[in-house]
């Protein structure tokens, strides 16, 4: 029988949240990691424009088309648009990047990253805050350029294919929306400047909605870019163990080990893959060491339900255990 379920992995979302500064210009953000061009506009981004309410489907549409996916604002009203609020919340947004086969990637709340985003050719989806009182303005748009000379940003918005805004007026705006912005990346594409948690965050979304070749690409491209790094191992094993190949999950719990030697949740997962594949004996002492690097912590239920399955194994080793 298979044993309890492996211990899941599943970053928690960030809150981002910003302050507005005084008369911001450009030029001030863009020497943080090394100079950016002075201006940048991805004249090649698609554009939808909105009907009614409807800016975040447009919106959401012309960054996956960007992306290469095959997508209208039509075909997004459903996943995204909830009448009775006439607009559309960052969950449904998020959800829906998902079901297209694209990595949410949430990019951090500051200009830097912004700019970067567009210097590497990859426009922004942006939440802004246009209104006031009575007339909260939410409103979803996508970032496509910039002009530091001049001061300003150009984005594809509502019903204009290309609107110019000065800086401060869209920093202000993007302050009031919670400095919310998103990339729609494919599986093997990086971010301009990847954040390791935020990268990892989107690939652990894809493997919690069944989108296993997808989350496979997207922590393989993490494995590439973060060598050092055993989430993006421990991700890989858990789907290899999900398909029964229990072989490639081993090989990637050790590989999550290797490092981070302190990390019992590896070490419990291999243990559990050992025993499915009839490896009991070798299973128990990487329990064992499991169980002392938990403690009394987080994982130590998991630990002992796989213990309690693991006793009751009392079948010799396979031949073929020796090569794991």
């Amino acid at each position: 029988m298979r044993g309890p379920a492996l211990t899941s992995w599943l970053l928690a979302a960030l809150v981002l949240t910003g302050c507005a500064s005084s008369g911001p210009r450009l030029k001030d953000y863009t020497t943080g990691a090394g100079p950016l061009p002075a201006r940048v506009e991805l004249d090649a981004t698609p554009f939808f424009p909105q009907r009614d309410y409807q800016c975040g489907p447009a919106a959401l549409a012309t960054l996956l088309s960007a992306s290469g996916v095959a997508t209208t604002a039509d075909e997004l009203v459903a996943a995204v648009y909830l009448p009775g609020r006439r607009g559309s919340l960052q969950p449904e947004i998020v959800a829906a990047t998902r079901a297209q086969g694209r990595l949410p990637y949430m990019v951090p709340p500051t200009v830097d990253a912004l700019l970067a985003s567009l210097a590497g050719a990859q426009p922004v989806l942006v939440l802004q805050k246009l209104g006031a009182g009575p007339w909260p303005g939410w409103h979803y748009a996508v970032l496509i350029g910039y002009d530091v000379a001049a001061n300003r940003v150009v984005l594809r918005s509502g019903t204009e294919r290309r609107l110019e805004m000065s800086a401060k007026k869209f920093l202000w705006s993007w302050d009031r929306g919670g400095r919310w912005a998103l990339l729609p990346l494919k599986p093997t594409e990086m971010p301009a400047k990847p954040d390791y948690e935020r990268y990892l965050e989107g690939a652990a979304g894809l493997e919690a909605i069944g989108r296993a070749v997808d989350a496979e690409a997207a922590y393989r491209s993490a494995a590439a870019q973060w060598p050092d790094r055993a989430l993006p191992h421990l991700g890989l094993g858990n789907l290899a163990y999900a398909r029964n190949d229990y072989a490639v999950a081993a090989r990637e719990y050790r590989a999550a080990i290797e490092r981070d030697t302190q990390d019992p949740v590896a070490r419990n997962n291999l243990a559990e893959t050992l025993r499915v594949a009839g490896c009991p004996s070798r299973a128990r002492p990487v329990l064992d060491e499991a169980r002392r690097l938990a403690g009394d912590g987080p994982h130590a239920a998991t630990i002992t339900a796989t213990a309690a399955v693991l006793a009751q194994d009392t079948a010799s080793d396979r031949p073929e255990c020796v090569a794991w």
